[in-house]
C-alpha cells in the first residue's frame, strides 16, 4: 500500500517541477524581453530626442568635423604719384607649402621638388626636421604663378600653393627712403607704408567650405564676408620731379664721391611736396638690399646745422624793424669779428658792403653784426615759428625734429652770433624745405604734406611769419647770390630767376668740428619773380676737389630744377638769359 502511495506521489512531483521549470522559464523569457522592449523604446526616444530636439547641435557637430571658415586673402592698396601713377602696387604671387608626414613619404621625389624650388634636398631636409606632426609647412614663399605652376604640375604628393600678395615698387630706389617697404606678409615695415599702414592694409574675406583631412578645399559652401581691399593712397608727389631730383643728386653723389645726400622739393603755393630723394638707396624689391643704410630717409630722420643757408632769415627780421634796407652799409673789416672771447670770420676781407653784398656773400661779419643789433628772444621766435625744433607733421616714422634751444641757453652774444649764420641749432631737410617756403610765400607759412591736396587749402590753416614786404626784398637780394656777384651762380636756370643761398658747414664728430669733412648746402625758388618751387639740397661730405655749397649741391638744383620748370610749363620770368644761352624762347603759357 505504501508502495502504491509512493508511486501514485511520484508523477505529482515531476509534474510540479516541470510547471516551476516552465514558469522561471516564462519569468525569465519575459525579462529579457522586457529589458529588450526597454532598451529599443529607449533608443527610439533617444533617437526621436536627437532627431527632433538635439537637431541642430548635431549637425553643428558633424559639419565640424569637415567645414572650415577660412580666410580670403585681399590685396593692399595702391600708392600712387599725383597724376594717378603707380609707385607702390600688391602683385598676386603664390606660396609653396607641404603636408610633412605625405612628403616625407615620397622622398624619392625630392630631388625634383628641389630643382623646381631652386633650392637643394638638404634645405628641404632642414625645413621638415622635426615637423614630421605638422600638417602646414612653407617650402617657398611668394613664387611667381608661372614658377609655382611648374612645381604643381610635378604632381608631388603632400605638395601644395597657397594664394599671397607681394608688394612691388615700380621706381624702385627712386622712392625706396618715402615708400619704405612691406615685410613678407605685406605689413609695413618702413617709410609710408608704415605710417599708413592701417589705410593701406585690406581687410581679409571670410568663407565657409570643406575641407579634406589634409585641410585641402573640397568645395566652397557659402562667402561670410567679401574681402575689402586696402584704401588707395595718392601722394602729392610728382613722379616725374622725383626723378629728376633723384639723378642729379646721384649725380653729384657720385661725382664728389660724397657719403650721402638729401633733396626735397616743394610747391610754394600748396604746401605740397614734389619730391623727396636720398643717396645712397637700395632697391626694396630685392630683399637682399633692405639695409638701413640705404633706406634710411635722411631728408627727415638726419638732423645738420644749416649753415648759410640761414643768414637771409635775420636779415629779412632786420628789414622788418625799418633800421635796416638791401642798401644800408655794413663795415665787414678787416674781415674778421670779435664776440666776447671768440672770434668770426669771413672768408675774404669785403669791407665795407651794403647788406645785399652780405647775403651774395655770404658774409658771417655781416650778417653777426646784423643779427646783433636786434634782441635774440626775436630770432629765436622766427626759426620756432618757421617750425625748427618741432615735428613736420608729415607723419613718417623716425622724423627727427631738431634741436632749437631757447635763447636763454645760447651762452650770450656768440650764442646769438652762431644762430644767425646757421650754428648752434640743427634741422631737418624738410623743415629747412618748410623755412624757405615761408621766404617764397611772402612770409605766409603753408603746412607741408606728403598727400595730394584735392582743396584749396583753409585760410586758418596759413600763419604769417614775414611782411610780405621783407620777403620781396630778400628774394631780391637772394637773386644777386645765383649771380656772378655771389656763390650759387651754378645754381642758375636759363630762362628764369633764381633766388638762393648756399652754405657750407663743417661736420661735427665726436662732438668737435672737424677740419676737413664738411656738409654742402643749397636752398632756393625759381621763379624768383612769383616763386612756385622750393627746393634744398645737402650732400653729406664730399670727397672731390671742391666741398662747397655753390660747387657741389647748387648744380642738383639747377638740374633738377631747369627739367621740373618745363615739365611744370611755368612761364619763363627770364627770357634775356635764354637767348644768351642759347636755349630755345619757349610759349609762354599758365602755369
Amino acid at each position: 500500500m505504501n508502495r502504491t502511495r509512493r508511486s501514485l506521489s511520484r508523477p505529482r512531483e515531476t509534474a510540479a517541477r516541470r510547471a516551476w521549470a516552465f514558469a522561471r522559464a516564462m519569468t525569465r523569457r519575459g525579462l529579457v524581453l522586457g529589458l529588450l522592449l526597454a532598451a529599443t523604446m529607449g533608443m527610439v526616444a533617444r533617437a526621436t530626442y536627437l532627431q527632433l530636439v538635439d537637431r541642430e547641435r548635431l549637425q553643428r557637430e558633424g559639419a565640424g568635423r569637415y567645414l572650415r571658415v577660412v580666410e580670403v586673402p585681399t590685396h593692399r592698396g595702391m600708392i600712387l604719384d599725383r597724376h594717378g601713377e603707380p609707385l607702390a602696387v600688391s602683385s598676386p604671387v603664390d606660396s609653396i607649402w607641404a603636408h610633412p608626414g605625405e612628403l616625407g613619404a615620397n622622398r624619392d621625389q625630392w630631388p625634383a621638388l628641389a630643382a623646381a624650388l631652386k633650392t637643394t634636398v638638404a634645405d628641404l631636409e632642414r625645413r621638415l626636421a622635426g615637423r614630421e606632426t605638422r600638417q602646414f609647412v612653407y617650402l617657398r614663399r611668394h613664387m611667381v604663378p608661372d614658377a609655382a605652376q611648374r612645381v604643381l604640375q610635378l604632381e608631388i604628393p603632400g605638395v601644395y600653393a597657397q594664394r599671397e600678395y607681394r608688394r612691388y615698387y615700380p621706381d624702385a630706389e627712386v622712392t625706396s627712403h618715402l615708400l619704405g617697404f612691406t615685410n613678407i606678409d605685406d605689413i609695413g615695415q618702413d617709410g609710408l607704408e608704415k605710417a599708413f599702414d592701417q589705410e593701406l592694409r585690406g581687410i581679409p574675406g571670410r568663407k565657409r567650405v570643406i575641407q579634406d583631412r589634409l585641410g585641402r578645399v573640397v568645395q566652397d559652401v557659402e562667402s561670410l564676408r567679401a574681402p575689402q581691399p586696402g584704401r588707395t593712397l595718392t601722394l602729392s608727389i610728382d613722379r616725374r620731379l622725383q626723378y629728376l631730383a633723384y639723378r642729379a643728386l646721384k649725380t653729384a653723389v657720385e661725382e664728389h664721391r660724397a657719403s650721402a645726400g638729401s633733396a626735397v622739393i616743394a610747391d610754394v603755393r600748396t604746401g605740397e611736396i614734389l619730391a623727396m630723394v636720398n643717396q645712397p638707396a637700395g632697391n626694396p624689391n630685392n630683399r637682399a638690399e633692405l639695409r638701413g643704410e640705404l633706406l634710411r630717409n635722411r631728408a627727415i630722420s638726419d638732423m645738420y646745422e644749416p649753415g648759410s643757408t640761414l643768414k637771409p632769415f635775420p636779415v629779412v627780421l632786420a628789414l622788418e624793424t625799418g633800421r635796416w634796407a638791401p642798401g644800408t652799409m655794413v663795415n665787414t673789416a678787416p674781415g674778421w669779428l670779435k664776440v666776447g672771447r671768440h672770434t668770426v670770420r669771413d672768408v675774404h676781407n669785403y669791407k665795407s658792403i651794403d647788406v645785399t653784398r652780405v647775403i651774395s656773400k655770404s658774409s658771417n661779419v655781416g650778417t653777426t653784426k646784423i643779427a646783433l643789433s636786434m634782441p635774440a628772444e626775436r630770432l629765436w621766435k622766427l626759426y620756432r615759428d618757421l617750425g625748427f625744433g618741432a615735428s613736420s607733421g608729415l607723419g613718417l616714422i623716425g622724423e627727427q625734429p631738431g634741436i632749437l634751444r631757447h635763447h636763454t641757453r645760447w651762452g650770450g652774444e656768440i650764442g646769438h652770433a652762431n644762430h644767425s649764420f646757421g650754428y648752434g641749432l640743427s634741422v631737418n631737410m624738410v623743415q629747412l624745405t618748410q623755412a624757405w617756403s615761408v621766404l617764397a610765400a611772402d612770409g605766409v607759412r603753408r603746412p607741408l604734406t606728403l598727400l595730394k591736396r584735392s582743396e584749396p587749402l583753409d585760410p586758418a590753416e596759413e600763419q604769417r611769419v614775414l611782411s610780405a614786404r621783407a620777403t620781396r626784398q630778400m628774394r631780391a637780394m637772394l637773386e644777386k647770390a645765383v649771380t656772378q656777384e655771389g656763390t650759387g651762380i651754378r645754381a642758375t636756370v636759363p630762362g628764369y630767376r633764381v633766388a638762393g643761398k648756399t652754405g657750407t658747414v663743417r661736420k661735427i664728430v665726436d662732438g668737435r668740428y672737424t677740419r676737413n669733412r664738411y656738409f654742402a648746402l643749397f636752398a632756393g625758388m625759381v621763379p624768383a619773380s612769383d616763386p612756385r618751387l622750393v627746393m634744398v639740397v645737402i650732400i653729406d661730405e664730399p670727397k672731390g676737389r671742391s666741398y662747397y655749397g655753390g660747387t657741389v649741391a647748387a648744380p642738383v638744383f639747377g638740374a633738377a630744377m631747369g627739367g621740373a620748370v618745363r615739365i611744370l610749363n611755368i612761364t619763363p620770368d627770364d627770357m634775356p638769359s635764354m637767348k644768351i644761352a642759347g636755349a630755345a624762347t619757349p610759349a609762354k603759357t599758365k602755369p
